[in-house]
């Protein structure tokens, strides 16, 4: 396996370092390391720069997950290509669960991610408009790169949520995704604490783009999305009857989520006729090339 791995900051150089010294330490030699830095400010550049286990710093200026995935990928040689995000470090087993479900005839590997933000493990697939469908993290999956050229990389369109928008294709594409639990990454250094509060416009218009865009003007997209605020709004009520959340942000948010749900379907189906192919993707790697600010190639 020759194995092409992109890491994604953002702002986080201490946590960047102990995911590239874990690289370093649980992966070959040969493991080709892509860090896309973007836009940070404290530094990450100059630190990248003076380590001679990075093959290559790509500098980019747009804070969108899904941008700084295909710039990696735009770079990466590796016939296997895995995304991380730098404030995760890979266990041991980590090298060898790729490795071992890639050559069980699996197209896409993930596995648990522990210690940060996201603290649910999407191991059991879900079927959406008849479709069975299996998410993956993005701060932690493996494609085969036959796979993300047939997917045209990831929807750039998509500021929250690409990698869901990205497992809807693998699925369309009739490819399997396989769970890991040995593919193992977790954050090794504490946060300062606290999370910031959900932008319930961006999530929703990445919800309603990418079922309309997959699935098409359909009822069951639109019960789908508004079910699923619904749900978020009665947890805003019990929020806002507990103290924990005022009136005008309750109302603001649902404005916002309306407002979003709408221009997501509308622009999820205008991506639908706008690429008819299986790919689903307008938005994608093809279709620009002018993501890195600046590039440091050392190989």
């Amino acid at each position: 396996m020759e194995l092409s791995v992109v890491v994604s900051t953002l702002n986080d150089r201490e946590r960047l370092l102990s995911c590239l010294d874990a690289l370093a330490a649980r992966t070959p030699s040969s493991t080709e390391v892509i860090v896309v830095n973007g836009p940070s400010s404290d530094g990450t550049t100059g630190v990248v720069r003076e380590r001679d286990d990075v093959d290559v710093l790509v500098e980019i200026s747009e804070r969108n997950p899904g941008v700084s995935r295909n710039a990696g990928f735009e770079l990466a040689t590796g016939d296997v290509v895995a995304f991380l995000d730098g404030e995760y470090a890979v266990d041991h087993s980590w090298y060898s669960a790729i490795d071992e479900s890639l050559a069980d005839e699996t197209a896409v590997v993930t596995g648990p991610v522990t210690g940060g933000p996201v603290g649910t493990d999407l191991q059991s697939p879900r079927r959406v408009a008849g479709q069975p469908v299996t998410l993956f993290h993005g701060n932690n999956v493996a494609f085969e790169r036959s796979v993300l050229e047939s997917l045209d990389g990831f929807d750039e369109y998509l500021e929250d949520g690409s990698e869901r928008d990205c497992a809807h294709r693998v699925a369309g594409l009739g490819h399997d995704v396989s769970w890991s639990a040995t593919m193992a990454v977790r954050c090794e250094i504490g946060t300062d604490g606290g999370r910031a509060d959900p932008d319930w416009g961006a999530t929703y218009r990445s919800l309603s783009y990418r079922l309309a865009k997959n699935y098409g003007p359909r009822p069951t997209v639109l019960a789908r999305a508004v079910g699923s605020a619904l749900y978020d709004g009665g947890s805003g009520v019990r929020r806002l009857l507990s103290g924990e959340a005022t009136p005008t942000g309750w109302i603001s948010d649902g404005t916002d989520v309306v407002t979003n749900i709408t221009r997501g379907l509308w622009d999820g189906v205008r991506a639908r006729y706008t690429d008819r192919s299986s790919r689903r993707n307008p938005n994608g790697l093809s279709k620009r090339h002018d993501r890195a600010v600046r590039v440091y190639d050392r190989r």
